[in-house]
């Protein structure tokens, strides 16, 4: 169920839509969840989905897309139901530092409850390109660091030696398996610790004012992947090395994008679960511990333990 940025408090739908005519919202249909979709000709005036970007007031019969009002903090629901990636990216990143905290947590908010997260507990498709996106470039800054090493921590290892594609292969199948530990590690500690599992949201236990049922608030195994990648975006910026020297990709510049990484996951978790930051970064750290531990084991049977 969506839930207001602001204050957590669910909320029924994100959106509605004022048609020519009316002086009032018409409450869209229940969610076809068929698998077969509702070909365009044929879908009901003013059927929308609960979660995601609306669409334009074309494709809704000429009518007026207007945002819910929360009912608990009479703000909007969500003011970044509009907005694209590239806005909330931004948003994450470049803020002003006294509103960093404030606008990081309402666009988590909005990419976990109410964009990316789906009841069903499937990884929402733009998250699998995301992840998929964060492994190749996973790969570019471990195969970057292992190269810029002395060369007698490499001088006993046979994989330096190996054609570019295996190497290319053994770097994608190591950075894939760390990613996997440190998911599974993070996913089964919440899990453990009944991190995310709350009744009822910040002590509300009354029915919601637009007819929605204030139910309990879970983070779903899918949904802790959802926020780790979501809060992995920082990898990306190594893409700026095509104007800065390769070297520099192992070294500073690389401890520092992991450590910013760190922190987002630390962030993401904590408002996901609604843990604290204590609780998240315990549960990233041990992730994370994961990671190293199976990354070193098998780059020291390879003999490049040295080198993570």
């Amino acid at each position: 169920m969506p839930i207001c940025i602001e204050c957590r408090y669910p909320v029924s739908r994100l959106y509605h839509v004022l048609h020519s005519g009316n002086t009032g919202s018409r409450k869209p249909p229940p969610i076809n969840r068929s698998t077969k979709p509702t070909p365009p000709n044929t879908a009901k005036k003013g059927e929308l989905p609960a979660r995601g970007k609306p669409k334009s007031a074309a494709a809704v019969s000429g009518g007026e897309v207007r945002l819910t009002q929360c009912p608990r903090c009479k703000r909007f629901a969500d003011k970044y139901v509009e907005h694209d990636y590239i806005v909330l990216f931004i948003d994450l990143v470049l803020v002003k530092p006294q509103e960093m905290l404030i606008r990081m947590t309402q666009v988590y908010r909005h990419l976990l409850f109410n964009r990316l997260g789906r009841d069903d507990d499937e990884l929402d498709p733009s998250i699998t390109r995301l992840g998929t996106l964060l492994l190749l470039f996973d790969v570019y800054l471990t195969w970057s660091q292992i190269e810029t090493q002395l060369p007698h921590m490499t001088a006993s290892s046979p994989i330096p030696q190996l054609p570019i594609l295996l190497q290319y292969a053994f770097y994608l199948l190591l950075c894939a398996t760390m990613t996997i530990a440190q998911h599974l590690t993070v996913r089964w500690l919440a899990q453990a610790a009944g991190l995310g599992a709350r009744g009822q949201v910040e002590g509300d236990d009354s029915r919601q004012e637009d007819g929605g049922d204030d139910g309990p608030v879970r983070s779903t195994p899918n949904g802790i992947s959802t926020a780790l990648f979501v809060g992995s975006c920082m990898k990306l910026f190594p893409i700026l090395m095509v104007v800065w020297r390769y070297d520099d990709v192992g070294g500073s510049v690389g401890r520092g994008v992991e450590w910013a990484v760190g922190v987002q996951n630390v962030e993401a978790l904590r408002i996901l679960l609604e843990c604290g930051y204590l609780g998240a970064a315990s549960v990233v750290g041990a992730g994370w511990m994961a990671r190293w531990a199976v990354g070193r084991l098998t780059l020291g049977f390879v003999g490049l333990g040295e080198c993570l």
